[in-house]
């Protein structure tokens, strides 16, 4: 039976690579001259430290690293960005998850929003992604045509699709 999986992975290279370019342009940049700017990369657990001088200059480091990462081919999705950063003495600190792999609770919308289409098709969780699974490779299509309109926050890749 023809199947395929929705996974959500990042490149760690390409992670790192984005990571390493952020460093390098904050270097250059007029505004950050003299500040103090640490970002770490823990590429093991997939988290990112920033650590600058006040707020303003955290979100203005945090819109560079999401726009270098897109442009490494990175979903801006990835980025859990939703924790507020906190003070630490002079400096501004933040931890930065980057989302690798589907979620329980992600993993249980995506079964539901198959579900609710109405294809002919079976779903299963696999630890961290969704198998979907049918008789036809054009009910399979259609699934991966319906996920380009679902705004779930989880950036989603296609992967072994097979006949």
């Amino acid at each position: 039976m023809p199947s395929f999986d929705f996974a959500s992975k990042v490149d760690a290279q390409a992670l790192d690579n984005a990571v390493n370019v952020v460093k390098k342009e904050i270097t250059n940049r007029f505004d950050f001259k003299g500040s103090h700017v640490v970002i770490e990369l823990d590429k093991k657990n997939f988290k990112i430290q920033v650590e600058t001088d006040d707020d303003m200059k955290m979100k203005q480091l945090l819109d560079v690293l999401v726009s270098r990462a897109h442009k490494q081919g990175i979903a801006p999705e990835a980025f859990d960005l939703g924790k507020e950063g906190s003070q630490v003495g002079k400096a501004w600190k933040k931890d930065i998850e980057v989302r690798n792999g589907i979620r329980q609770e992600d993993a249980k919308k995506i079964v539901k929003l198959i579900k609710d289409a109405g294809l002919k098709v079976q779903v299963s969780i696999h630890e961290d992604v969704v198998r979907v699974t049918g008789k036809k490779i054009d009910d399979l299509q259609a699934v991966i045509q319906a996920s380009k309109g679902w705004e779930l926050g989880v950036p989603l890749q296609v992967e072994n699709m097979r006949n």
